[in-house]
């Protein structure tokens, strides 16, 4: 049975790699494509390019690595190797998550509607909104490296990484000493995600009733533009659930299934959301659906 679920997750993750490569890669050639022959690009593009580059990487990253731990345990992971890959790992998975989240509050400056005097001057300025939104995730980045390189010199100092049990031991103590640093630092972008989401579902209501005071019963642009970009972001904070599934399944390993068996697992839902949710973003985005739809027919 055990041998059945671990080809069965063994495809996921491919099938996973392998739609999220394309996703991603298919959204940064559209937005470069487009920048190359009309040489001028939308504000939300190099935050859709940005984002596809950084999980293309993130993708990769992960996918060689957890192959090079499956395929030779303990045999090429030394200290500095296992410092490089959860530092990088850790860059581009924040940077990722931030580049979601500046995606979900630049779709909620364009769409929402208040008559409240900061959200006004906030969507004036919404490029130093996400100016600022940049500064405070590599902050951030820093200090959520900082505490890794700390957890691990901890880790260093009491065991000898010397043989692949006790890296194994180590890596399990590390994800154990500090449990929710990692999902605190999750947690913050997504908190962002879902309160954008409540305050334009606020906004699509302030604008419905608005709608049937003035007696207009047929959709106008407003709403539709709410209800695609509502529609986008419960699906990226759906997708955000399941990397904290990942983050739960890492703290509470020790106590599931087998440990092959769990690994796949495990990396079947962290790769989940960077590969999913490139799709989401281009069915959601007027231009990629369109320039999806040609490649298709053509």
């Amino acid at each position: 049975m055990n041998d059945v679920l671990q080809i069965t997750f063994i495809v996921i993750l491919s099938v996973e790699f392998i739609i999220g490569n394309f996703g991603n890669g298919f959204i940064a050639v559209v937005n470069i494509m487009d920048l190359v022959k009309r040489r001028k690009i939308s504000s939300v593009d190099p935050i859709l390019t940005a984002l596809a580059i950084s999980r293309i990487a993130l993708l990769w990253l992960l996918s060689v690595s957890w192959c090079l731990f499956m395929i030779y345990p303990g045999k090429w992971m030394t200290e500095r190797i296992v410092r490089i890959i959860l530092s990088v790992g850790t860059t581009f998975n924040h940077i990722s998550l931030w580049f979601a989240t500046s995606l979900s509050i630049f779709c909620f400056f364009k769409v929402a509607n208040f008559s409240n005097h900061i959200f006004l001057y906030l969507k004036i300025r919404v490029k130093k909104v996400m100016a600022g939104t940049f500064i405070i995730s590599l902050t951030l980045l820093c200090l959520n490296i900082i505490l890794i390189n700390a957890s691990e010199n901890i880790l260093i100092n009491e065991y000898n990484i010397t043989m692949s049990n006790s890296l194994i031991l180590n890596n399990a103590q590390l994800s154990m000493l500090f449990p929710f640093a990692n999902t605190m630092f999750v947690f913050i972008p997504f908190a962002v995600s879902l309160v954008t989401l409540i305050l334009l579902f606020f906004s699509l209501w302030k604008h419905q009733r608005k709608m049937q005071r003035s007696a207009h019963r047929c959709r106008d642009a407003s709403m539709k533009a709410h209800i695609r970009a509502l529609q986008t972001l419960i699906a990226s904070i759906f997708l955000y659930s399941i990397f904290f599934l990942y983050l739960f399944i890492k703290v509470w390993s020790s106590l599931l299934l087998k440990r092959t068996l769990l690994l796949l697992i495990k990396q079947a839902v962290r790769i989940a959301f960077p590969s999913m949710h490139s799709w989401v973003l281009i069915l959601g985005n007027a231009k990629l659906r369109k320039a999806l739809s040609l490649y298709s027919c053509g």
